[in-house]
């Protein structure tokens, strides 16, 4: 009998492990994308993850730029490492066109509305270039592409969201 027990947790144990490992890079990568894109404002960088280190590439405005979006990265839970590649590349010297707050409101919208997938997603309000998403969704993913479709509207300097990614009910 307790022969069994033993071997009934190792068997339950290697499970859980083995679906842990399965999700936990792409649920990293995801979660650290949403990171860069909201709390530290990084807009343009790539993320990738292997057995739980995330390695961070592409280019940022200044130091302090790099160093807040490895920073929020580390906080996230299953991160066990960063790999800070992100170039500092001071902004040009070309000045920013800035766009009326309804206008980019409306293009966010229409950039929302144009993806099924993102059904449930609204834009909550724009302040000066700063986009704020709210709204419900079944997955992180599509939180993550709501925030990029914002981010890839002319005018856009900022996007928080506040999308609550709730899993469906299984019948």
């Amino acid at each position: 009998m307790q022969r069994i027990s033993i071997l009934g947790a190792a068997v339950l144990a290697v499970a859980g492990l083995a679906l842990a490992a399965d999700t936990s890079d792409t649920w990293i990568t995801t979660k650290a994308k949403v990171k860069l894109l909201t709390s530290a404002r990084v807009g343009n960088a790539s993320v990738d993850t292997e057995n739980g280190i995330v390695t961070l590439h592409g280019k940022v405005e200044s130091e302090a730029a790099k160093e807040r979006a490895g920073a929020e990265v580390e906080k996230l839970d299953g991160v066990k490492k960063v790999r800070n590649l992100l170039q500092v590349v001071p902004e040009s010297a070309e000045k920013r066109v800035e766009e009326a707050d309804d206008a980019i409101e409306d293009k966010v919208q229409a950039a929302l509305k144009s993806d099924p997938a993102l059904d449930g997603i609204k834009v909550a309000s724009v302040n000066k270039g700063v986009v704020l998403l709210s709204g419900k969704t079944t997955n992180v993913n599509s939180e993550l592409r709501a925030i990029e479709r914002a981010w890839d509207v002319k005018g856009v300097h900022q996007v928080h969201s506040e999308i609550q990614a709730e899993p469906r009910e299984k019948n």
